[in-house]
């Protein structure tokens, strides 16, 4: 028996790997945290499948169900939103199932930043602009940030932002990093990116509305001047007279292009 941890993507139903997909299909139980998984996803699911939507359950009673699963032989698709390497709660989930002697594997999914970048067809990473993302969030009831972990000090670096589980606090959010970036700096805010009501808004730092995060919490706020840059110099990766592996210079193009 074997707790597969898979990566359920942003949003989007069909965001979702191959691998992941072929996991449901296969484990008569699937736990999924169904406040944002979207619900499409459990069609995978084999015929008379156990489905436990997960979002109004302890960590003792998800583990209740684990053990359950175990005892009687049967695979477990664990379903998480996003990508399971941040602010998953996977962690503790694995703590314990050492602890049991439970086997588990786990399978990644598309990150909200990733999705959030395709949305707005920008490339977080520009030469020159900026060449880092930070992933990162403010502090909230869940957990604390440590103490060096503050948006001033990421701000510092001039890195592409990717703050999480923050719109709520926006107007502190802009606050921060303002004199660090600029108030002409850009700002994007993309609500529940991939998912059907997907809402972006783009504006700079001083221009807006902190206001827009009221009452709202699956929204990612991406800031940073490669949002919006356009005189970024060409990578050399792809330079003519760049030595590389695959393209030594002075060998004829494979596909030379046509006139």
């Amino acid at each position: 028996m074997t707790v597969h941890f898979i990566g359920a993507g942003p949003g989007a139903a069909d965001l979702i790997t191959l691998r992941g997909r072929d996991l449901i299909a296969a484990s008569p139980v699937c736990l999924y945290a169904g406040s944002l998984v979207p619900a499409a996803l459990l069609s995978h699911c084999p015929p008379g499948a156990r489905i436990v939507n997960t979002a109004p359950l302890s960590l003792d009673e998800i583990m209740a169900e684990i053990v359950a699963a175990d005892k009687a032989g049967q695979d477990v698709a664990r379903l998480h939103s996003g990508d399971l390497s941040v602010w998953s709660a996977m962690g503790e989930q694995l703590r314990r199932l050492r602890a049991l002697g439970i086997g588990y594997d786990v399978t990644p999914g598309v990150p909200s930043f990733a999705a959030a970048a395709a949305v707005l067809e920008a490339e977080l990473t520009l030469p020159g602009v900026a060449q880092s993302v930070v992933l990162t969030r403010t502090s909230g009831r869940a957990s604390a940030m440590p103490e060096g972990e503050t948006l001033e000090n990421f701000a510092r670096t001039g890195a592409t932002l990717a703050i999480h589980l923050s719109v709520h606090v926006l107007a502190d959010v802009l606050a921060r990093l303002t004199p660090h970036y600029g108030a002409a700096c850009p700002v994007a805010v993309v609500f529940r990116a991939t998912w059907p009501d997907q809402r972006v808004i783009r504006a700079t730092l001083a221009t807006l509305d902190p206001t827009i995060g009221d009452g709202e919490r699956s929204a990612l706020i991406l800031v940073g001047h490669a949002l919006t840059a356009t005189g970024f110099d060409d990578s050399r990766l792809y330079a003519g007279d760049y030595d590389r592996r695959y393209r030594p210079v002075g060998t004829t193009p494979l596909f030379p292009e046509q006139p």
